[in-house]
């Protein structure tokens, strides 16, 4: 099924594009959440009309390019972000966040597939790598910053990075020697657990010709002493 994606979605893709996805997926959790909407032809129509808009404020030559490099070297984007006390963000700023900060900031339109940086997913200090045209490149600075606060500086912001990895690595030991612990148990209850024993035989078994014989003679025997006892 064909959707426009109204936000980035991760693995998915970026704001604005057409993607296929499976039906399921698209009417239980992207179309609910309002992550996206379904791919009419007056939808996509309307999309690339917005393209063709926005390409007009597009580096159209290098010299363009350069004039708008020189202006984004002296510029610093700044997000505020819910972040946790470790500094790991509660969610991640996008290259569509990024697209947007500079046109809202600068007026400078770049494509957001040539903005060089994964979600940046913890508060701190980025230069963030835009190719503005062929050969023509600018390292954007960027601040992460905790919502309602201050970076720290850079000696602190490596420690909590190092300190949640720790705890990370803490917590993947700890779950790999539990299910370690479980899977020996297991085995030592299988090793334990005796064989199925034989069911017993209710049934008499049937007597030899010589039992039933030597049963003959003990009663005769006890009959005669019982005779011998009353004369």
């Amino acid at each position: 099924m064909e959707v426009i994606l109204l936000n980035d979605v991760e693995k998915v893709g970026l704001r604005g594009e057409v993607v296929n996805v499976a039906r399921g997926y698209a009417r239980n959790y992207l179309l609910p959440r309002r992550l996206a909407e379904p791919a009419t032809p007056a939808k996509v129509a309307e999309l690339r009309r917005i393209d063709e808009r926005r390409a007009v404020h597009e580096a159209r030559s290098v010299e363009q390019a350069q004039t708008m490099a020189e202006k984004l070297k002296t510029t610093v984007l700044r997000f505020e972000v819910k972040a946790g006390p470790t500094g790991s963000l509660f969610g991640s700023v996008t290259t569509t966040q990024i697209a947007d900060e500079l046109w809202r900031t600068r007026k400078i339109r770049v494509d957001r597939k040539k903005i060089g940086t994964d979600s940046i997913r913890r508060i701190g200090r980025y230069a963030v790598p835009i190719q503005i045209f062929e050969d023509v490149t600018v390292e954007v600075k960027t601040l992460v910053v905790p919502e309602g606060g201050e970076l720290p500086p850079e000696e602190e912001l490596a420690a909590m990075e190092a300190a949640e990895a720790e705890a990370e690595a803490a917590s993947r030991a700890e779950a790999e020697a539990q299910h370690a612990e479980a899977t020996e148990i297991l085995e030592v209850e299988l090793e334990a657990e005796p064989e199925d024993e034989a069911e017993p035989n209710d049934e008499a078994a049937p007597l030899s010709t010589d039992d039933a014989a030597e049963g003959d003679r003990e009663t005769v025997d006890a009959e005669t002493a019982t005779e011998d006892e009353a004369t």
